[in-house]
């Protein structure tokens, strides 16, 4: 899956996939991974159609944002579906045999993603992959 660098352009991505998803026009294979993230994420229609694509959602305010949460979603989606780093799958499909879901799966593993990108660029390093599959083991 590729995306641009430009935060208003991946948003915007979104909402226009979420607009012809909704509008039962045809879907891009891309387009569609979108909008089965947001199919999934029923408390976010609603910002898919009426937010800016420059809205700051402020984790000091409690906002959670959406694009970020969904895009970790699509990461997660990706990663296990080239198997990569190598071992994803396995660990993965561990996760969703424990817990019966693979959504309820996905938001536990993005966390873990979240926390290895978090340190990755608080440390301006590359995510460590042992250490992002070890943190899903765990779980």
């Amino acid at each position: 899956m590729i995306f641009g660098q430009d935060r208003d352009e991946l948003r915007q991505m979104y909402i226009d996939s979420w607009r012809k998803s909704v509008a039962g026009e045809i879907l891009t294979p891309l387009e569609a991974q979108i909008a089965a993230v947001i199919t999934d994420h029923p408390e976010y229609h609603a910002a898919m159609t009426s937010t800016s694509v420059d809205e700051g959602f402020l984790p000091e305010g409690g906002e959670t944002n959406p694009f970020l949460h969904m895009g970790l979603h699509l990461a997660i989606r990706e990663q296990v579906a080239t198997n990569r780093p190598a071992g994803i799958k396995t660990v993965f499909d561990e996760l969703c045999s424990r817990h019966g879901d693979s959504h309820v799966a996905e938001h536990q593993a993005l966390e873990c993603l979240a926390e290895t990108l978090w340190e990755a660029q608080s440390n301006n390093a590359m995510p460590d992959e042992s250490v992002y599959l070890e943190r899903l083991r765990r779980l």
